[in-house]
């Protein structure tokens, strides 16, 4: 036995691998929910904390800040007011619940919803972590088809009809309808209220993720899908991507019998307080004037990356490109595995996300690929991009042509 090193058996049986050493940030890192360090606003939120800790700071003395288990009641209210005025949906600070970034709220309601056995239906294309968190607890997952705007509801009919056959009445639907993750498309209002009909008429919950949806282009999106049936939509959303990352502040807004059970659920002593504090401040001042500066920026960086990739892969990439968010989805060729060249891409240097990993079937994304455009600089992106090309080209043959020129 090595000397500090714990038995193996020990470690419950299942228990995961050790995850690699972290050693620093890939150079051309195209991967992960990162924003643009430069549109952080740093000076801002430093005079929010100094402010609130001058104003407040005693209230740290007290678990939750001697508040509601639900979190920060400031933060809440402007939840509240944020999703119904953007999101048309009636609610107030009651009924949010405040998490640890919206991967603690997706936990609480897989705990609340799923166990061993059971099914659920997310999208064919989705979140990687919707469908690693769904699988290790035993449950199994059901892709439902995509086209340009979000689940196609006939053929998620037939799913549910195939089930209901079986015996089988999935723990709830997962869907990303504003921006969707890797996709990028906006589910239109009739089919939102298609699918909820759909859900309400075989019993199913719909678990609705918006993380996306303060970054559309146009700033309008249509109304949430919990607005249109509150009594069966749980929805969720963060502050990750329209502020910061690192500033782990997610939330869920449900009716209470749904919102109380994942109060009793959370059992930290309440998510990260002084952070609260901070972003309850300064959402008040400057959220959406912020807000709207991010949607510019992360506009001009995807219009970089569109033009480096319909320069150095041309018609060899189908690009399916978003309205909104910090992704771009893409295809190569079906002869294409980007499986087969993302190891060497890593190893110099250059990170991109593989399609499987979005997949519910991971051999249907074999060719395609999830590039994220916010953290580069737009001379990254354009590098990033030729190195992309080129080592894809050395393992595949693809692209044969860059730039109009044929590559040796």
């Amino acid at each position: 036995m090595v000397a500090g090193a714990m038995v193996a058996d020990a470690f419950r049986p299942g228990a995961p691998e050790p995850a690699p050493r972290f050693t620093g940030l890939p150079r051309l890192n195209f991967v992960y929910g990162h924003n643009d360090p430069e549109q952080i606003p740093a000076r801002e939120l430093a005079e929010c904390a100094a402010k609130v800790l001058a104003e407040s700071g005693h209230l740290l003395g007290m678990y939750n800040l001697g508040q509601a288990p639900q979190g920060h009641d400031r933060l809440r209210a402007f939840v509240a007011e944020k999703v119904g005025r953007r999101s048309g949906i009636a609610c107030t600070a009651a009924d949010v619940l405040l998490t640890s970034g919206s991967l603690q709220a997706m936990d609480l309601v897989n705990a609340l919803f799923v166990g061993p056995g059971d099914t659920v239906i997310l999208e064919e294309f989705t979140y990687g972590g919707a469908i690693t968190k769904v699988e290790r607890l035993g449950a199994r997952v059901i892709g439902a088809p995509l086209d340009g705007g979000g689940i196609v509801v006939p053929e998620l009919r037939r799913i549910l009809e195939s089930l209901r056959q079986e015996g089988v009445r999935p723990r709830y639907i997962y869907t990303i309808p504003t921006v969707q993750n890797p996709t990028g498309t906006i589910m239109d209002l009739g089919r939102r209220r298609e699918l909820v009909a759909l859900a309400r008429e075989f019993g199913v919950p719909i678990f609705e993720d918006e993380c996306y949806a303060d970054l559309v282009w146009s700033g309008e999106r249509p109304p949430a899908l919990y607005s249109l049936d509150p009594d069966n939509v749980v929805h969720i959303g963060s502050f990750s991507k329209s502020l910061a990352p690192a500033l782990r502040i997610g939330y869920v807004v449900a009716p209470w019998n749904v919102l109380g059970r994942l109060v009793a659920l959370k059992t930290d002593a309440g998510s990260g307080a002084l952070e609260q504090m901070v972003v309850a401040e300064y959402v008040c001042r400057d959220y959406d004037r912020h807000v709207d500066e991010l949607r510019a920026g992360l506009g001009r960086k995807l219009d970089v990356l569109v033009e480096a990739l319909e320069q150095e892969f041309g018609t060899a990439a189908e690009l399916f490109r978003p309205e909104g968010g910090i992704f771009l989805w893409l295809k190569l060729p079906d002869s294409v595995d980007v499986r087969t060249f993302a190891p060497t891409a890593l190893d110099q240097g250059l990170a991109f996300n593989p399609g499987p990993d979005w997949a519910c079937d991971p051999e249907a994304a074999k060719s395609h690929l999830r590039l994220c455009f916010a953290l580069p600089p737009e001379a990254t992106i354009r590098e990033g991009v030729a190195e992309l090309a080129r080592i894809c080209f050395q393992h595949t043959g693809v692209p044969a042509r860059s730039a109009n020129r044929l590559r040796a």
